[in-house]
């Protein structure tokens, strides 16, 4: 949604001429996108995601399971060239670029919000106050600077990914094969006098169309003060099971957490502590297992996996 600002302009009319230059600008360079994508020309479905709205953002499973979006700390800066990041019988997700933070995952989360609620076929066009205010940020200077190096990382981030049904047949597969190419995170973006055009690969609502992925709370989330809980809530929402467990060395290896797991399981113990406290799990614990440390909880009532 297109808003004003006072933030731009400095008098009425040059607020209108300025708006009114960048709205010409945004939909002259959505038109050349459209004309100048690989993909223009092939038959791409529309990018529907059935359960999102304003209190609700959408993560595809695979990536809300894997470490691509991960509770590192401010600063931390982590290079993957097609690291492995998820591989099962029925995925394969390798990617490349610098590692993502809970940060980039609100980005993204909000990013494909705005592209599944834009018109068949248009590219989302949105005045970067909104999109920081819509992510539970404040506009200041700083948080603008802030929005566009994290919309930067997710344009130079990518990924190959394939994915398969209990067949064997492939679902869907990019950038595992030379004629096909890498998916981004974020195909890009353009920017003019507050106002940003979002480039989102189209081949993201394939992946939403399978009806995989997660339904995030946003209020909630946006209430959550630490990473690794707001890490954990996109896990906990790719499946409706009740009772969940995980082993600690898996979660702390999808955290990224480099330290001694005797200091990953005080954070964690910390971050289960916040989910509880907003009623997002119950009954969380960690125990031995088969010799093994697990992490369990209830999931409570609320949105689930799609």
């Amino acid at each position: 949604m297109l808003t004003h600002t006072s933030h731009l302009t400095r008098s009425p009319a040059a607020a209108a001429k300025r708006l009114e230059d960048a709205m010409r600008f945004a939909h002259r360079k959505a038109a050349e996108a459209k004309t100048q994508s690989p993909t223009a020309g092939l038959d791409i479905r529309p990018f529907v995601v059935p359960g999102i709205s304003e209190t609700s953002r959408a993560i595809p499973n695979h990536i809300a399971r894997s470490g691509i979006f991960a509770p590192i700390r401010r600063g931390a800066s982590i290079m993957h060239k097609e690291t492995i990041f998820l591989s099962a019988r029925n995925i394969q997700i390798t990617g490349s670029g610098e590692q993502l933070s809970e940060d980039h995952a609100d980005i993204w989360m909000h990013a494909m919000y705005l592209q599944a609620t834009s018109p068949a076929g248009q590219q989302p066009i949105v005045n970067r106050a909104d999109f920081l205010r819509g992510i539970g940020r404040n506009t200041s200077g700083a948080s603008y600077q802030w929005l566009h190096e994290g919309m930067k990382d997710l344009a130079r981030f990518s990924l190959c990914i394939e994915a398969r049904r209990p067949d064997g047949s492939a679902k869907y597969s990019f950038g595992m094969h030379p004629a096909c190419r890498v998916l981004p995170m974020m195909g890009g973006f353009d920017y003019a006098d507050g106002i940003y055009i979002l480039v989102i690969d189209p081949r993201w609502a394939q992946i939403f169309g399978n009806r995989e992925y997660a339904l995030i709370d946003w209020e909630t989330r946006q209430k959550l003060r630490g990473n690794l809980a707001r890490s954990l809530q996109r896990l906990i929402a790719t499946s409706a099971d009740t009772q969940q467990r995980y082993s600690l060395q898996w979660l702390k290896d999808r955290a990224h957490h480099t330290g001694h797991l005797r200091n990953f399981r005080a954070a964690l113990l910390k971050a289960l502590e916040e989910l509880t406290d907003l009623n997002l799990i119950a009954s969380p614990q960690i125990g031995l297992e088969k010799g093994r440390e697990v992490a369990s909880w209830v999931r409570n009532n609320g949105r689930s996996a799609s």
